[in-house]
């Protein structure tokens, strides 16, 4: 009798069984007190994290092909356990280059299954942000998200554009998104505006730090002390010694 051919939601209960015995009790109490909210970890470190999805990756590609590995990270985004989600990103993270649109409506899909920064910001900076680098009509999405009231959607608006930034494209699409975004009260979406802006300003001194200088006294402390993080001394002095909202 022939061995049955492996699906999708076998792998991925199987891969939800290692994980549930590969992880370490006192790393998972670190995780729980560093997010200061109800995260299920099973304590594993992204390194051996990694490991085990590039394995699993390398067999399924062989065997399976690209959609059910897509297929297989699927099942497991939809887990309620923090390293399931890693999991599922790091197994496409080197695949971004052989997904088309289909794949980006689905990976758009998962930001409504978001439960913490971490997912999110795998999700949205290793799979989103190159497909978006890589086609940059997919900017128009980030200015639908900034309009979402779901802050997940309103951050990952702000980190698909990091790795686009990085390859010094779409500056002005950055200045549109911060105007939409500047006045929002949400931490999260603050933090990730930052970031872009940081970002943008290590690719793009010249244009950044004078608009910088321009928002300084009506954004928010913390988008502006993120945004000039990077910069020298005096020019973050310049930036942040006016008075800002707190």
């Amino acid at each position: 009798m022939s061995k049955r051919r492996p699906t999708p939601t076998r792998i991925a209960v199987e891969v939800r069984r290692r994980l549930r015995g590969g992880g370490s009790a006192e790393h998972a109490a670190g995780v729980q007190w560093f997010f200061k909210e109800e995260i299920k970890s099973h304590g594993w470190y992204t390194a051996a994290l990694r490991r085990e999805a590039v394995r699993l990756r390398r067999s399924m590609l062989k065997e399976s092909g690209l959609h059910f590995v897509v297929r297989v990270a699927d099942k497991l985004f939809s887990g309620r356990v923090l390293e399931e989600r890693v999991f599922a990103v790091l197994l496409l993270e080197k695949l971004t280059e052989s997904f088309g649109d289909a794949e980006f409506d689905w990976f758009e899909s998962w930001l409504d299954r978001i439960r913490s920064w971490a997912d999110h910001d795998a999700l949205a900076h290793y799979l989103i942000a190159p497909m978006v680098a890589a086609d940059p009509a997919r900017v128009k999405t980030v200015f639908r998200w900034a309009k979402s009231p779901d802050r997940w959607h309103r951050r990952a608006a702000c980190v698909a554009l990091i790795e686009g930034t990085r390859r010094k494209m779409f500056f002005f699409d950055i200045l549109k998104l911060s105007g939409m975004l500047l006045r929002d009260q949400d931490d999260m979406v603050q933090k990730g505006l930052g970031w872009l802006l940081r970002e943008t300003a290590k690719a793009d001194p010249t244009r950044t730090v004078p608009y910088l200088m321009g928002i300084r006294k009506t954004a928010p402390r913390l988008v502006l002390r993120t945004a000039c993080e990077t910069l020298p001394s005096k020019t973050r002095m310049r930036i942040l010694g006016a008075g800002t909202k707190p």
